[in-house]
């Protein structure tokens, strides 16, 4: 089971009227920038293992690492976008320089998952120097964050979310996800209220955070789910968002992207291919099982097969060790007893190597002799006239071994044991 560390990114500061700085965040997330960092932990994408905050060296280990930034640091632009392939960055740039409020060359730019050029798309904008900075630190702890997603963005259903934003002025804001964009809405004036009518209400899906519910249901007239802010970002999981893209996509190599290629598998979205694998290897473990059965009962088959074939050719024969050596033995004694000489005798090997004995060499001057196998001398005996003899012998089934002077004749996969007997010269 594959274990997922969500990361709170504390937002931006921000200059207020006053002069004072405030941060806008939403419950967790709330650390300062270069120190502690608010986290969930799970095991199975559902329920919280744990949370806290820690400093990026002191976060827990996880397989997979998702790095969530305040919503007050996000927006969202819908265009068409570009066909212009690795240069995309650059043209949405240039496409959304006049709309930006910053400069185009410190904005990152994410494009929604799975578009391409030419398609109606949204794109995420936030500030790349930022981003970078707290990806760099957290990768300095030698925490690697797989995606940077965000807690709400444009789709269907509408959705609402009630939050305590951390500002004297504006203390409880409404964050609206639905399909035409995300707006971030404070709740005094009348602004809000004129945005959502009875009817836009009812279509919607409403969450707070506990500390502003009942706020949130007097403003809205209605019931809201209470979640926390760690519970809602259990959703992140699932989400189809990553803006690790363009210069900010990771970039692994070795045993890391080795790494980072089995954090992908095990993601939720790869569950069905797990569990297909996992089907796969079991048929095959299980075929296999099945083959070596069938092949072990043929091997008893066979063996009981020669064993029958040993007793009913040799009946003196009682305890069955090893079926063929012994039947061979049985055969070789009633040949020696009838007087018939066999491949493994010395007759049978003379007569073997004088077939094919090099007309221009003499006799042989010693050789020696074991069941089976003759060693001749080979002393004066050139490439060409060992080449000569073993192309005869290999003709009659023979082979021949040349080592450091000394030919050595045998027949092909004979049985080699027998006594020993040499002669000086023949």
């Amino acid at each position: 089971m594959s274990t997922t560390l969500l990361l709170f990114l504390p937002a931006r500061s921000r200059l207020h009227a006053q002069g004072r700085s405030i941060q806008t965040l939403e419950g967790l997330g709330r650390a300062v920038p270069g120190r502690d960092y608010d986290y969930v932990l799970t095991t199975d994408g559902s329920s919280i293992s744990a949370q806290g905050s820690r400093a990026a060296a002191q976060l827990p280990h996880a397989d997979v690492v998702i790095a969530i930034p305040a919503e007050s640091d996000l927006s969202w632009q819908r265009v068409t976008l570009p066909r212009a392939g690795r240069q995309m960055r650059s043209a949405l740039a240039g496409m959304l320089e006049e709309s930006l409020l910053d400069d185009a060359d410190s904005l990152h730019f994410a494009v929604e998952s799975e578009a391409s050029g030419g398609d109606v798309a949204w794109v995420a904008i936030t500030s790349r120097a930022w981003l970078q900075q707290h990806l760099t630190a957290l990768e300095a702890a030698q925490v690697f964050v797989d995606r940077v997603s965000p807690l709400a963005w444009p789709d269907a259903p509408p959705r609402g979310h009630f939050y305590e934003t951390g500002n004297e002025l504006t203390p409880i804001a409404l964050r609206w996800s639905h399909p035409e964009g995300v707006t971030n809405l404070p709740l005094d004036g009348s602004l809000s209220r004129q945005l959502f009518p009875a009817s836009l209400v009812q279509m919607s899906q409403w969450t707070a955070a506990p500390e502003v519910a009942a706020q949130s249901e007097r403003w809205l007239g209605t019931a809201v789910n209470v979640i926390t802010p760690a519970e809602r970002a259990l959703a992140v999981i699932d989400s189809p968002w990553n803006l690790r893209q363009f210069e900010l996509a990771p970039r692994t190599r070795g045993i890391r992207a080795l790494r980072h290629l089995l954090r992908g598998l095990m993601r939720r979205n790869w569950r069905p291919v797990r569990w297909g694998l996992a089907g796969l290897v079991a048929v095959q473990v299980l075929g296999l099982n099945l083959l070596a059965w069938q092949q072990n009962q043929q091997l008893k088959a066979k063996r009981a097969t020669m064993d029958s074939t040993l007793t009913a050719s040799f009946p003196q024969v009682r305890a069955i060790r090893d079926a063929p050596v012994q039947m061979q033995r049985e055969t070789d004694q009633l040949r020696a007893m009838a007087g018939r000489s066999s491949d493994q005798d010395l007759e049978a090997l003379l007569a073997a190597a004088a077939t094919a004995w090099p007309a221009e060499r003499g006799p042989v001057e010693t050789l020696s002799f074991e069941s089976g196998r003759l060693t001749l001398s080979s002393t004066g005996w050139s490439e060409a006239h060992i080449q000569q003899f073993r192309s005869q012998l290999s003709s009659e089934g023979w082979q021949l071994d040349a080592v450091e002077g000394r030919l050595t004749l045998s027949r092909v996969q004979g049985l080699g044991g027998g006594n020993a007997l040499s002669a000086n010269k023949i």
